[in-house]
Order: C-alpha cells, then structure tokens, then sequence
C-alpha cells in the first residue's frame, strides 16, 4: 500500500491501482480524490467532510462508494445512492481494502457541546485513522497509527498515551491542520521525546509505503 498524507486530516490510500481516501475535508487538497474508487468519512466536521468536493468528485466517477456511520449519511442525502452506512464493530470492503470501523463517538470538546458520531477505520489490518477521537482498535495489530495533535478536544498528554496504548510501529501525525511551524515543531518535539515509536509529521502532499 501506499500512503499520502494530505492536508490536517485527509490521508489517501492506494493499492493494486485502487484508491482509498480518508476524510477528504475543507481544509485539505481536493487533489486526494483524484481517481478516487472508495471514500471513508469518518464524522460530519467540515474538516473531515467536505460535501462540494465530494460532490465533484464523484461528478467525474460515479462509481465511488461513501463508508460512513448512518448519521453522517443524513448529511449526504444529496449523493444519492452511493452511500453505504456501517457501523461500530462492522467489518466490510472499500477500494478491494478490508476495512474494520471502532469507536462511535467524538471526543468531548466541552461538555456543552453535544458529541456527535464518530469512528475509527482499520485499513488491510495494519493503518488505523481513528478520526476525531482517541479509541484504541482493541485486539488489532496495527503497524501505522494516524494520532490527531492538536485540536480543541485534546492535549498533548492524550496523544502520547494514545500512540502508547495502540503501540504501534510508527504513528504519523493527524489533525495538524489547526497549528502554525512554530507551534508544530513544539508538539513534534514533545511527541518525539516522550514515544518510543517512530514519530513523524508529514508534509502535506508526501507518501510512504505501509
């Protein structure tokens, strides 16, 4: 497989010439859909999901399947059929991939906030992109771990513990889309420093192999 990181949360996987993309959001390349054949949403943020993208997309290839949980789905209702719901626990196909969904819920940005829906998807048994929330895929071996860091929901703490309770083989930084160099280069340090895995946070635009 390989792997490339787009912008803050998009993350787009290809193998056996199929393509995969995870949270193709507003604040990513739309460039990550090109020749797209599956989608994953992994909640409805705009960040994550960005419906007129999306929509140009599958303009150009109709075929393109959109895995996502039931209530983001009543956000896409203007893609017709093309959407399959799944749910927490399921496990299912996307791009020729196999793909298990965790989770079920946003972390809590505040308590006043209502939390909303929210999963976690293990790609081919070995990549997990737990979107915005910090479930660990319990009972899964996973080689490459996407960990959000930085967000209005999450410290800094919960990352590190986050990467050493998936225990990993490396973890590439997610959700970096909100944070300036300077401050990048802080949680980067902070990251590399306290996890015995390799850490990295990719530039947007550049892939790795899984």
């Amino acid at each position: 497989m390989r792997l490339t990181k787009f912008g803050h949360s998009c993350v787009r996987v290809e193998h056996d010439g199929a393509v995969l993309v995870i949270d193709p959001g507003s604040f990513s390349e739309r460039a990550a859909l090109d020749g797209v054949d599956a989608v994953l949403i992994t909640h409805a943020h705009p960040d994550h999901l960005d419906v007129d993208a999306l929509t140009d997309a599958l303009a150009k290839r109709p075929e393109v399947i959109v895995h996502t949980h039931t209530d983001v789905a009543k956000e896409l209702t203007s893609l017709g059929g093309v959407v399959n719901t799944v749910a927490s626990g399921q496990s299912f196909s996307a791009a020729g991939l196999p793909i298990e969904a965790f989770g079920g819920i946003h972390a809590e940005i505040h308590p006043d906030i209502p939390r909303i829906a929210n999963l976690g998807f293990l790609i081919n048994e070995s990549v997990y992109h737990p979107g915005d929330s910090f479930d660990v895929p319990e009972g899964a071996r996973v080689e490459t771990l996407f960990v959000p860091v930085s967000a209005p929901w999450l410290k800094i703490s919960e990352s590190v513990d986050f990467v050493r309770a998936v225990a990993p083989r490396r973890a590439f930084a997610l959700h970096d889309g909100v944070i300036n160099e300077a401050g990048g280069k802080l949680v980067d340090g902070v990251m590399t420093r306290l996890l015995k895995v390799d850490y990295q946070r990719l530039t947007p635009g550049t892939s790795v192999d899984a």
